[in-house]
């Protein structure tokens, strides 16, 4: 099996000549801090203006929220004129949100991670953010329209390289990358690799425990987003980190597209910039 040129790149060369930029982060903490500086700055700057602040925010990484609501709460920012689309969630086999309180549901973890922390006189207004929700799917572009249009979409890359749960094709799929482009919000299932990820990430290994079926913001509103701010803080980020940077522009590779946006950018941990040696790792104790 031929090795791909992009496995090859030094870390300290990772980025060069690639449209993406490349932020570099020590550690995962470091990247969690960079991410919820960059979002208070660009909050800040549109209070200052008198403009609304419109994004595409994840629930994952978790990371950056209780770090952006301390700035929030120490800075006396306002959060008032911001208007915020989670970008996806877990549904039930019958395709439905879960219960708030379930442990999985993105809605609730919203609210715990974030929202309760911020002090009540500079928090969101509820009816300001919100999530896509089956069967409501349109409301999400509608949302974003008649808000002025997207700042900012953020959130993690998944092992398929996907952001939000843009999954790529399965295999025998056949779809071209302007199509993948144009999918906007909708139901979807989960593809077996994230489903393995999330289950090692998420409950120790359980395969049964993920769900099957998601609802996630599509490739249409995201790629319409000014600045679109993507974070791999993982080792096991490293191969996709290249593929996207590095590797042909694909919907098999659903973050690579972004290397036709204008304002893109990775905050990746040093970890995540390893190159992906293929050996067998064995332990003598």
């Amino acid at each position: 099996m031929n090795t791909p040129a992009y496995n090859l790149i030094p870390p300290e060369e990772l980025g060069k000549g690639s449209p993406i930029k490349l932020e570099v982060c020590d550690s995962e903490f470091d990247l969690y801090w960079k991410m919820a500086i960059e979002v208070f700055d660009l909050i800040k700057e549109n209070n200052e203006k008198g403009k609304k602040t419109v994004m595409i925010i994840p629930y994952g990484p978790v990371g950056p929220y209780k770090r952006l609501a301390w700035l929030v709460n120490k800075y006396r920012l306002s959060l008032k004129n911001c208007y915020f689309v989670n970008m996806d969630e877990y549904l039930t086999d019958d395709k439905e949100w879960m219960p708030a309180e379930h442990p999985f549901s993105f809605r609730g973890g919203m609210e715990r991670s974030f929202y309760s922390l911020v002090d009540e006189e500079l928090n969101v207004p509820k009816d300001q953010y919100m999530f896509p929700k089956p069967g409501e799917e349109e409301k999400v572009w509608e949302f974003i329209q008649e808000n002025g249009g997207l700042d900012m979409c953020w959130g993690g890359v998944g092992i398929t390289g996907h952001v939000a749960f843009n999954e790529p094709p399965e295999p025998g799929e056949e779809m071209t990358n302007e199509e993948f482009l144009a999918l906007p919000t909708r139901v979807l299932k989960l593809a077996r690799e994230t489903k393995t990820i999330n289950a090692f990430m998420n409950c120790g290994a359980d395969l049964d425990g993920i769900p099957d079926w998601c609802i996630t913001v599509g490739m249409k509103e995201i790629f319409s987003a000014k600045k679109v701010r993507l974070c791999m803080p993982r080792d096991w980020n490293c191969a996709m980190l290249r593929k996207i940077l590095h590797g042909p522009k694909t919907c098999k590779v659903p973050c690579s597209l972004f290397q036709d946006h204008p304002d893109t950018m990775i905050y990746a941990a040093a970890c995540a910039l390893s190159m992906p040696t293929q050996e067998i790792r064995i332990t003598n104790k």
